[in-house]
């Protein structure tokens, strides 16, 4: 019993099966369609995958569907509104990607827009036959495509005065390697048959020069804070100092990862607690020691800007309600990102300071104390093979760390110098 075939659709006999073949009329070629040039139009050996159950599914419906569009264009008619995303298309493997455990685990809320405007960005691009990047079929994204759309990205301006935009390119391409290896991890008879590959894999993208972020120093985060709090302004006032002292990321300030349980805590009452969601790290950051009976505290200045916060919610930095009646909530960073450059402004301090600038500012000045490796990744949390399963050994290298590093401030000036911070390292060891 012969079955029905789909529009364009035709059938071959191969070493003894069938194969469906989607072939694109002369005369369709003739009025400019290059929808055969662009698309896989083998559709392999399965009846269903080719063609659906009854005929009217499958990777055919897909490329009749593109060629409905293309051909509503020429007509100078309007393309036919989308109901759902096409299974198989360029879109539908970025719907795929996000619903994913993959996004779920790697992609934090903070950089899910802008994955997600990279995305737009490649989708909405329009080849040369008039249909969307987002329409088309995986499958037609060879090595040679995805070379011509990065190209095409880098060197198309989106705005005057600005000629290319390869950071956008490099983006692009970085994300969709890995969203098609997941997704055709998951979903493998989607895409071409045989070994899995990736078209993204070996993109030769120009080299460019890559920007140095900015690193704000301790007199400005200083200024910052200060003259926050002079403007009532508390909150991005802490927000920039525990940035800069304990080298937290904004994102996690602001989302209310440092809590008030963490600060001075019952169990910790000489330390901060810093967890570092995107590496997994916890660090416990040393307050104060005494030495010789004498009490040094490492964060002075930074503990008075803390001592002017109200205490709104769990996290030392929340956003008041509107009224009493309404419960503190965590900041958008993007609305606390319009504070800090209005305050900027307000106090004179340069356009290159940012929570994240703030950041930097502190783990600049970890490099200028002369730290060694593993005390620097002690404090900021960063990973490294070479320490781990020692976390019994972090908090002492935490507390030579932050003693090292006070004794460079004090060796400049910025503080009283002490017993503590005067008296060789190695002695206070080996004592």
């Amino acid at each position: 019993m012969s079955r029905p075939l789909p529009r364009f659709v035709l059938t071959k006999q191969v070493k003894g099966r069938t194969r469906y073949y989607w072939t694109l009329p002369t005369h369709y070629r003739r009025q400019g369609c290059t929808l055969h040039k662009e698309h896989e139009t083998a559709l392999g050996d399965d009846y269903e995958t080719a063609c659906g159950k009854d005929g009217a599914g499958g990777r055919a419906a897909v490329l009749n569907g593109l060629f409905d569009d293309w051909d509503r264009m020429r007509l100078g008619e309007p393309p036919k509104p989308k109901v759902e995303i096409r299974a198989g298309t360029v879109d539908w493997l970025f719907r795929t990607y996000k619903t994913s455990t993959d996004w779920k685990n790697r992609v934090s809320k903070r950089t899910a827009p802008d994955y997600e405007i990279t995305m737009d960005l490649l989708a909405d691009l329009v080849g040369q036959s008039g249909i969307r990047v987002g329409d088309r079929m995986v499958t037609s994204i060879t090595p040679v495509v995805a070379d011509k759309l990065y190209e095409k990205i880098r060197t198309t301006p989106v705005r005057k005065g600005k000629s290319e935009r390869p950071r956008s390119a490099e983006k692009v391409v970085v994300l969709c390697r890995h969203a098609w290896r997941a997704v055709q991890r998951l979903h493998p008879a989607m895409f071409i048959d045989g070994p899995a590959w990736n078209p993204w894999d070996g993109v030769a993208m120009e080299k460019r020069k890559h920007a140095t972020k900015p690193a704000v120093s301790r007199e400005d985060v200083y200024a910052f804070a200060w003259g926050a709090i002079g403007l009532g302004q508390v909150q991005p006032a802490a927000a920039a100092v525990i940035c800069f002292e304990w080298l937290q990321r904004p994102e996690n300030v602001l989302a209310g990862y440092v809590t008030w349980t963490g600060y001075r805590g019952k169990d910790h009452p000489n330390q901060i607690r810093i967890e570092h969601h995107k590496t997994g790290e916890m660090v416990l950051h040393p307050l104060e020691e005494v030495v010789e009976g004498d009490q040094v505290l490492f964060y002075e200045e930074a503990e008075q800007v803390l001592a002017k916060l109200p205490k709104l919610g769990t996290g030392l930095i929340m956003k008041p309600g509107r009224t009493e009646k309404h419960v503190a909530t965590p900041w958008d960073i993007h609305t606390m990102a319009r504070h800090v450059r209005k305050l900027r402004e307000q106090l004179g301090l340069p356009d290159t300071f940012t929570l994240d600038a703030c950041r930097h500012g502190g783990m600049t000045e970890l490099e200028e104390a002369e730290l060694t490796d593993g005390q620097g990744r002690a404090l900021s949390g960063h990973k490294s093979k070479a320490y781990e399963g020692y976390a019994k050994r972090t908090e002492k290298r935490a507390l030579a760390a932050t003693r090292k590093r006070y004794a460079h401030r004090a060796a400049i000036g910025e503080v009283p110098a002490t017993s503590s911070s005067s008296e060789p390292l190695a002695k206070r060891e080996r004592s």
